[in-house]
């Protein structure tokens, strides 16, 4: 097996390879009959003492017993240098030759008067050993370059590395060198079966007339416990000094390769001169190719050289199983078996020997019951945590909405004010969704330009309609909640109240009270209706619209303008009061303005002409609009119509029919046939002026109810009053506006108003 280690591994080895006892190298063996050791290093075949204990001369070791004790040696191919073999491991062997691995050269003081010169030159061509790339080239010395050049038949490669040794502008003052560092410098060198290095002088090329230091010395080898030394300056002025003051710097042992022939496994196996022995496999020595030749390496459960043949290791002599367990030794490897009464495998490192309790019938349906039940409460709990992960998901989400709806900025004004505390409620989106049978379809009660209404029941019983809007633009988030806040204070009988709000939606949830009875617009113009609007009914309508605008606009704490009055947005309840509904484009206006600049919204027909020119709405927009429902009211007619041909309009044809002194061929039949012409004349006038082009001339919606009012009055009360209006006289009545909380509406038709069955909330656009 090649080795490729990093340096600290290779430091490692070396020093094991010191520590160890000699035969440290596995359980190595040789030929039988031959030497196995010389002095401390055993000698592991394919290496051998002597031609016939060897693989062949290239692994014989030469075992010079002139020394105490013996030492090894392997020489190289010229026999010109005799390597001390300092270890052999499994793939690479380590020898030590203090002349062959060092060159030195020695200069006079005087400009290239060199006393001195030498070379390194290894070749190991035609033979199975190359050098380890573990190997560097150490140089040391003052302005000196060891140069090495590498090549490898093998491969058809030339390499080369260039190291220089420099001490700089070094004063003779600074005594040390240390390696690497000041004086010293290492390169690397790559596999190859021929090296030479050389040393050269380079202080002339560095503009010195004489070098600091006479002598400089490059050495080929691997680092080991070496790695770093420290070395005088002085001691390069003398080589003998030099050398027997730095025995680490030759203590460097050379690191061969060595693999068994020239070809790689595959070629070999089949081969009659094939080393592996019985029980080993091969490993080719370069897993990439680039050279020939490979090792031997025992199997698993098999110990000995693998050259030789492996032999099976007996591992029941280290029981590997229960004490009461029996151990049989297997080629490889080994069985535990237990005793009678128990079952399992019986190893030490395994489930052991269990004792039978129960037959094996109970004991594998009691297996299979557990596999089962563990089965189940895996699944249980991998169900529950992924249930888990989605209400917390869930969760999560609506928080995330509850803040990008503006729901810190409610929870933070509802906290300082407990009166919108206990008006302002929150609902959360399960409450909702339970309401409304999770949003059904069949719940809709109508659908328009600001959102969906659906019908619901809370818990209580209580009967809400729930509409969820359009996206809001959340640059407007703290203007939509201060409307929430402000409308779910709006108490007035004839506003249908804000109950709250769901802000866990990605949407708004707005909760209304419910209004059973449809919308005003349906028995205007539904001929088929069971209960017909009355003119009393249609004035009374008209008053309570009156009033609930006259509200809005001056008795609530800041002005609203509710910027889409029409006839779909007037609900009536059970008693047909009539509602306000509908504040998806309401604004809250400042004390002290008088408009507000916006986009133009609303709904043909009822569209105030001067707000369309102007884009800015005022109260008088709202009058305007009030006109129009007015005009429905008189004549039954829709606000826009095809069949008006050129007026288009409800009311620029009313205006002009008012103009021309020809109001009955508007008025609606039913409303000629049950009115006063005084009574009718009075409301139609007061239309007229609700929808004067200049919104300045138009009355505002408290005049306009309290006109009314008087109109009403006059149909009930004969006592002369002191007020009079256009030769009408009238009792003296309370007929102002109540703006507070506890503000009550007594009508005379209350009580002859018979309930009919309920209509739901509808929605409709025109």
């Amino acid at each position: 097996m090649q080795m490729h280690s990093v340096l600290p591994q290779i430091f490692c080895f070396l020093s094991l390879v010191v520590a160890l006892p000699p035969n440290a190298v596995g359980a190595a063996t040789t030929k039988p009959g031959c030497q196995s050791r010389c002095g401390n290093l055993e000698i592991p075949y394919p290496f051998g003492i002597g031609s016939k204990c060897s693989r062949n001369v290239h692994f014989n070791i030469n075992c010079n017993t002139s020394f105490d004790p013996p030492k090894p040696y392997l020489p190289d191919r010229s026999e010109s240098y005799y390597y001390e073999v300092v270890n052999i491991s499994e793939t690479q062997i380590f020898l030590k030759n203090s002349e062959a691995q060092l060159a030195m050269a020695c200069y006079g003081m005087g400009f290239n008067n060199k006393t001195e010169n030498s070379t390194i030159s290894m070749t190991f061509l035609e033979s199975p050993y190359t050098l380890s790339d573990t190997n560097q080239i150490t140089s040391i010395g003052c302005d000196d370059m060891a140069m090495a050049s590498q090549l490898s038949y093998l491969t058809n490669t030339f390499d080369g590395s260039v190291c220089a040794s420099y001490c700089g502008g070094t004063p003779y003052y600074v005594h040390n060198g240390s390696c690497p560092g000041r004086g010293c410098c290492r390169t690397s060198i790559s596999r190859g079966e021929y090296l030479r290095v050389e040393l050269l002088d380079m202080h002339s090329y560095w503009g010195r007339e004489r070098k600091h230091f006479r002598c400089s010395f490059a050495f080929v080898g691997v680092t080991g416990d070496y790695d770093k030394f420290n070395f005088s300056l002085s001691h390069l002025d003398n080589s003998t000094t030099f050398l027997r003051s730095n025995e680490e710097f030759t203590g460097m042992p050379l690191v061969l390769d060595w693999r068994i022939g020239d070809y790689n496994c595959i070629e070999e196996q089949n081969s009659t001169n094939y080393a592996c022995g019985k029980n080993s496999y091969c490993i080719n020595y370069d897993t990439s190719l680039n050279f020939g030749g490979y090792h031997c390496k025992c199997k698993e459960g098999f110990e000995g050289n693998p050259y030789l043949g492996c032999h099976d290791i007996d591992e029941c002599i280290n029981n590997r199983c229960v004490s009461y367990g029996t151990c049989t030794n297997t080629p490889g490897s080994y069985n535990c078996s237990c005793p009678d009464g128990y079952y399992g495998d019986g190893k030490r490192d395994g489930i052991g020997c269990i004792p039978i309790l129960v037959s094996h019938s109970k004991l594998a349906i009691g297996i299979g019951l557990g596999a089962g039940v563990g089965f189940l409460l895996l699944l249980s709990t991998c169900f529950c945590l992924f249930k888990f992960h989605q209400k917390r998901k869930i969760k999560k989400r609506k928080e995330n909405f509850f803040k990008q709806n503006g729901g810190i900025l409610l929870q933070q004004q509802t906290s300082t004010d407990e009166c919108i505390l206990e008006k302002t409620q929150l609902f959360t989106i399960k409450e909702l969704e339970k309401a409304t049978d999770n949003f059904n379809e069949s719940r809709i009660l109508g659908q328009g330009g600001q959102g969906t209404v659906y019908k619901g029941m809370l818990h209580d019983g209580k009967i809400i309609a729930i509409k969820k809007s359009k996206l809001i633009n959340t640059n407007q988030v703290e203007q939509f909640i201060n409307e929430v806040v402000m409308l779910s204070q709006v108490i007035h009988r004839n506003v249908v109240k804000l109950l709250g709000c769901c802000l866990e939606t990605e949407v708004p949830l707005l909760v209304y009270e419910f209004i059973c009875n449809g919308t005003l617009f349906d028995h205007i113009h539904d001929k088929s209706s069971d209960f017909p609007l009355s003119w009393n009914m249609r004035l009374k309508i008209a008053i309570e619209v009156a009033e609930a605008l006259a509200y809005l606009h001056s008795a609530t704490s800041f002005p609203i303008y509710h910027r889409d009055i029409k006839s779909t947005n007037i609900l009536l309840d059970e008693k047909y009061v009539a509602k306000i509904s509908d504040f998806g484009t309401s604004r809250l206006i400042a004390m002290d303005h008088t408009h507000v600049t916006t986009q133009v919204k609303g709904t043909f027909g009822y569209v105030d002409p001067e707000y369309f020119q102007s884009n800015q709405f005022t109260e008088k927009s709202d009058v305007y609009s009030y006109g129009v429902v007015l005009v429905e009211l008189l004549t039954g007619q829709r606000p826009t119509s095809l069949a008006m041909q050129e007026e288009k309009s409800l009311a620029t044809r009313f205006l002009l029919c008012m103009d021309a002194e020809n109001l009955e061929t508007i008025v609606d039949a039913q409303v000629l046939e049950q009115s006063k012409r005084e009574e009718l004349f009075a409301v139609a006038k007061l239309a007229q002026r609700c929808l004067n082009l200049n919104g300045k001339k138009r009355p505002t919606m408290k005049e306009i109810a309290m006109e009314l009012e008087i109109v009403r009055m006059s149909q009930t009360h004969s006592t002369i009053s002191e007020t009079k209006y256009q030769d009408i006289q009238l009792c003296k009545s309370k007929t102002r506006l109540m703006a507070d909380d506890n503000y009550t509406w007594t009508s005379n038709y209350d009580n002859i108003i018979q309930s009919s069955d309920a209509y739901p909330l509808e929605i409709h656009t025109i």
